[in-house]
C-alpha cells in the first residue's frame, strides 16, 4: 500500500477526505479513437459510426464529464493515456522557448541547468518515434524551508480566447526532488495551490486541474512553481501547457486534423514523452494495435519502480489499477438490451502482479463492476438491464498492466434499445457512478480500508434577502436511497464576482449561508455536498 505523499495534491482543496479514495493513483481511459490506418494511407475511426455516434467518440461521453471528476472528487490522482481535454486551443510555455512568457525570479537560490533533458517545443508537426521530452533543458534550483527570499518561475500565456484550458505542468525528478513542489495557478483572479511530488513523473505532462481563463496575457492568468518547501533538496522546472489542442503527431505526411483529444493513444504517450517501445511496439507499422497497446505500456511506464511495479524501470508513480471503457459490438433483433459485459485477463501474461499480488484479483474487480452496475441501473432506472457477466480472455487491455485491471464493456453502441438507455445523460451518471463506487470498495477491501461513498449534489438552491444587502443561502440536502453512507455533513460554498473565476470555497456544517453583498456587482455561486468520502457534483 502506497502511503507517501500523493502525485498531485490540491492544496485549496476546502474539505477533507479521509475515507474516500484520496492517495490511490488510477489509470482510467475511454477507448479507441482515431488512428492512421498506414495500409490505406488515411487517418479514420476505429469503429463504426452508428446512431449518432461512434465509440471512439462515445465512451469519452462518459469518462471525462463523469467518471473522471467523481474519482478526483473522492481525492483518487487520475491517469489516462488520451488527452482529457476537448479545448482545441493550446498554449506551451517552456524554458527552452526564450520568450517574454516565461521569467525566472532568482533571489536566495539561483536557478541552473539539470543533469538530464528536458521539453522542448518547435512549431509545425512531430515526426513518428520524435520525442519532444528528450531534446530540451530543463531547470532546478535548491528548496527553501523559509517562506521568504522565494525564488520561483513565471509562465504567463497569451490566451487566444476566453474558455476553460486544462493545465499541465512538466520537471525533471532528480535524485533530491522534493515531494512537494508549490504550482500556483492564477485562473481569472483566483488563484489555487498544488503540491507536486517530483520525486516520480519526471518528463512527462502532470495535470493539474481544468480552469476559466482570460483572452489575452496579464497577470490574473498564469502559473507559477516557487521553490517552497516544507523538505531540503531540489526544485526543477520545465514547460507548462495550457489546453487540450490539435493533434501533431504526422503519420503517412498528415496530421488527423482533430483536436487532440479524439485521436488515440498512440499519440498522446508520443507527445507525452513515453519511449519509443511504449509508443510503438510495432516500431511504426501498425497504428491500431500500438494504440491498444500503448494504453497498457504507458501506464506500466509511468508505475515502474514503485511499489505496485517494484522491479520495472519508470516513473515511480503508484498506479494501482486499470480501467478501460468500452461500448462493445452486439446486435439483438428483440427489441432488449445487449447490456453490460466486464472482462478480465488471469490465465494469459504472469500469474502475478507487479508486487506478487495474485492476477485473479483483476477477475474479483470484473464480477464486482458488473453485479453493482446491475443494481445501480435496475433500480434506477426500474427496467431490466442485462448482463454478460465475465469474459475471462487474453485482451491486450487487460493482460499487459502489471497491476489489477479490467475493461468493462458498458452496453452496446450497436444496439439501438442501449443506445436509448446510452445516450441518455442520467443514465451515463448513474453507470459512472456504479463504476466510481466499485474502485472505491475495491481499494478498499484490498487496503482493508473503511469507504464512504460521497454525496450526491444538493438541490432546491434559493436565496432571500436578510437586509438591504445581505441575504441567505439556502439547499436541501439529496439523500442517495441506494448508499446510506452517502449523506452530507458538510457544504461548499464557492462564489464568482463580476469577472472572476470561482473561488476554491469555503466549507460549511449548515444548508444555508448569509454574506454581504457589494453593490453593483454580479454574483454567482455554486454548492457541493460533502462527507469524509468526497464532494458531490
Amino acid at each position: 500500500n502506497y502511503q507517501d505523499a500523493p502525485w498531485v495534491f490540491n492544496a485549496s482543496r476546502p474539505n477533507q477526505i479521509s475515507e474516500g479514495l484520496q492517495n490511490r493513483h488510477l489509470s482510467v481511459w475511454s477507448s479507441h479513437g482515431r488512428y492512421y490506418d498506414g495500409n490505406k494511407g488515411v487517418w479514420k475511426w476505429q469503429r463504426p459510426v452508428l446512431f449518432g455516434t461512434t465509440e471512439d467518440l462515445y465512451t469519452q461521453t462518459i469518462v471525462l464529464p463523469y467518471l473522471i471528476p467523481m474519482l478526483e472528487n473522492a481525492g483518487a490522482i487520475v491517469f489516462s493515456p488520451r488527452e482529457r481535454d476537448w479545448q482545441r486551443k493550446e498554449i506551451i510555455i517552456d524554458n527552452d522557448g526564450h520568450s517574454n512568457d516565461y521569467k525566472e525570479e532568482s533571489l536566495k537560490k539561483k536557478w541552473k541547468n539539470t543533469s538530464t533533458q528536458g521539453f522542448s517545443f518547435h512549431l509545425g508537426n512531430y515526426n513518428d518515434g520524435e520525442n519532444p521530452f528528450t531534446s530540451g533543458t530543463a531547470r532546478q534550483v535548491k528548496a527553501r524551508t523559509k517562506d521568504t527570499k522565494i525564488s520561483s518561475v513565471i509562465y504567463q500565456p497569451t490566451i487566444p480566447e476566453n474558455g476553460k484550458y486544462a493545465v499541465y505542468v512538466s520537471y525533471q525528478t532528480q535524485k533530491k526532488s522534493v515531494v512537494d513542489a508549490e504550482y500556483i495557478v492564477f485562473h481569472k483572479g483566483q488563484e489555487t495551490h498544488f503540491r507536486v511530488n517530483q520525486q516520480m513523473g519526471g518528463g512527462t505532462w502532470v495535470y493539474l486541474g481544468t480552469f476559466a481563463f482570460d483572452k489575452g496575457c496579464n497577470i490574473f492568468n498564469r502559473v507559477i512553481l516557487t521553490n517552497h518547501s516544507k523538505h531540503r533538496g531540489v526544485v526543477t522546472a520545465d514547460a507548462v501547457r495550457f489546453g487540450g489542442g490539435m493533434g501533431n503527431i504526422a503519420r503517412g505526411g498528415q496530421i488527423s486534423g482533430l483536436p487532440r483529444a479524439l485521436e488515440g493513444a498512440r499519440y498522446y504517450t508520443q507527445w507525452a514523452g513515453a519511449p519509443r517501445d511504449v509508443v510503438s511496439k510495432s516500431n511504426g507499422t501498425n497504428d491500431y494495435n500500438d494504440d491498444i497497446n500503448s494504453r497498457s505500456l504507458y501506464t506500466n511506464w509511468l508505475a515502474g519502480g514503485s511499489s505496485y511495479i517494484p522491479k520495472k524501470e519508470g516513473l515511480k508513480v503508484p498506479i494501482e489499477l486499470v480501467l478501460a471503457v468500452h461500448s462493445d459490438a452486439g446486435v439483438k433483433a428483440d427489441g432488449t438490451t445487449v447490456g453490460t459485459l466486464s472482462i478480465c485477463t488471469t490465465q494469459q501474461g504472469n500469474p502475478t502482479f507487479g508486487n506478487g499480488l495474485s492476477r485473479r484479483t483483476s477477475q474479483t474487480f470484473a464480477s464486482q463492476l458488473i453485479t453493482n452496475a446491475k443494481r445501480d441501473i435496475e433500480s434506477t432506472f426500474k427496467k431490466t438491464w442485462n448482463t454478460r457477466g465475465v469474459k475471462d480472455a487474453n485482451y491486450s487491455e487487460t493482460r499487459l498492466p502489471d497491476v489489477p485491471s479490467s475493461i468493462i464493456e458498458t452496453l452496446s453502441h450497436q444496439n439501438f434499445a442501449d443506445m436509448k438507455f446510452g445516450q441518455d445523460p442520467n443514465f451515463k451518471f448513474t453507470l459512472a457512478r456504479s463504476i466510481y463506487k466499485t474502485i472505491l470498495r475495491y481499494t478498499a477491501s484490498l487496503h482493508n480500508k473503511a469507504c464512504i461513498v460521497q454525496p450526491l449534489a444538493p438541490d432546491n438552491f434559493r436565496m432571500e434577502y436578510i437586509s438591504k444587502n445581505k441575504i441567505r443561502l439556502r439547499w436541501n440536502e439529496v439523500n442517495d436511497p441506494l448508499e446510506p453512507t452517502a449523506k452530507p455533513t458538510s457544504y461548499n460554498i464557492y462564489m464568482a464576482t463580476g469577472t472572476s473565476d470561482f473561488d476554491n470555497g469555503v466549507n460549511v456544517n449548515t444548508n444555508s449561508y448569509e454574506i454581504t453583498l457589494e453593490p453593483n456587482v454580479v454574483y454567482n455561486f455554486r454548492i457541493t455536498a460533502c462527507n469524509r468520502g468526497g464532494e458531490s457534483f
